[in-house]
């Protein structure tokens, strides 16, 4: 039997994402094949469709950083799963296809009659969002936070569990998304026309316990500058990689080095570069923890994800068009099976 899947034939521009018919996987001892409901498309295929994301594998391969589907077919050895039941799954990889074959231990089983659309925004979006805020942050109610992005799949989720857990929230984003973000309860900012530090300091007197940013470069010392003493400053990505006129792999990997030095000054902030996969792998237990609560929320309509688009799998290189012209608000998904 075959299958079709969306794989990177190339380093370059969307057109290398091309969608091809190959063999269906089978699973081996201990895995699991799930028939993909929804995929997420996240920014960090984009950099792995450029050659800029670490740990991506060789050329050709297929991306997608999260699923939800149902359990198709197991493999010997498997008793946590069963067939038919409706699985969540942080894969990194592999997620551009109609089935996806992947350990046992990798899958969470959730609710059965959740949008697999809003549910697939959980395990990367949310995820991310709640362990920033909870594990890495630590930020209790009452406190303030500056999410940069505040319209995208990560920041939406930052707005909703930070609403959810007593914050003051201020987020960047271009004019035409302040709506959204004043609805999520979020203040906004209008970064393009605005200049945050100011804007910040005019609002807060004194700046923020906690920034989130995925910009990078340039935009981790600015970030830096709004923490009142005290505060953390939590990096979790570079999407100025691809501005041509941002900053170059070499200034990125000093911004790096420069997180764990402002740490060090004595004025009682901290900064840090959080990375979903490398939490997992360091707190397993935590993580799936983690998800538990988020669907628990997700089932009792405590969180929204905001779907910015549902695409066939055919349509995988025009989704990767809509992240790179952050025209859309929230989580891009494919429907593999529609």
């Amino acid at each position: 039997m075959k299958q079709q899947q969306a794989i990177i034939t190339r380093v370059g521009a969307p057109e290398v994402l091309q969608v091809v018919e190959r063999d269906m996987p089978q699973p081996k001892k201990g895995q699991v094949r799930v028939k993909v409901l929804a995929a997420g498309v996240a920014f960090a295929d984009v950099l792995m469709r450029y050659g800029k994301y670490p740990g991506t594998p060789p050329i050709p391969f297929t991306p997608g950083y999260d699923i939800v589907g149902v359990v198709d077919t197991c493999g010997t050895g498997v008793s946590t799963v069963q067939v038919g039941q409706t699985v969540a799954a942080l894969t990194q990889f592999g997620g551009y296809a109609q089935y996806v074959c992947l350990p046992e231990q990798e899958l969470l089983p959730i609710a059965s009659g959740l949008d697999p659309a809003e549910a697939v925004s959980v395990p990367l979006n949310y995820g991310t969002a709640y362990q920033m805020l909870h594990r890495n942050a630590q930020i209790k109610a009452g406190g303030r936070i500056l999410v940069h992005g505040a319209a995208g799949g990560v920041g939406t989720a930052l707005l909703q569990l930070g609403k959810l857990a007593g914050l003051e929230i201020y987020g960047t984003a271009s004019k035409p998304k302040h709506k959204l973000v004043t609805g999520l309860g979020g203040t906004p900012i209008d970064y393009k026309n605005e200049d945050f530090v100011a804007r910040v300091n005019e609002l807060t007197g004194d700046g923020v316990d906690a920034v989130f940013d995925p910009v990078g470069g340039r935009n981790f010392n600015r970030s830096f500058q709004v923490l009142r003493r005290g505060g953390r400053l939590v990096a979790y990505g570079f999407s100025s990689m691809l501005d041509p006129n941002g900053d170059s792999p070499l200034k990125l990997a000093k911004s790096l080095f420069d997180l764990s030095f402002w740490s060090l000054l004595p004025n009682g902030k901290k900064a840090s570069f959080y990375m979903i996969t490398r939490f997992k792998e360091q707190h397993p237990d935590w993580f799936r923890d983690d998800l538990i609560t988020l669907f628990t929320l997700l089932q009792s309509k405590k969180i929204k994800p905001l779907v910015g688009a549902r695409l066939p799998l055919s349509k995988a290189a025009q989704a990767h068009e809509l992240i790179e012209s952050a025209r859309l608000t929230g989580k891009i998904v494919l429907l593999p099976q529609g």
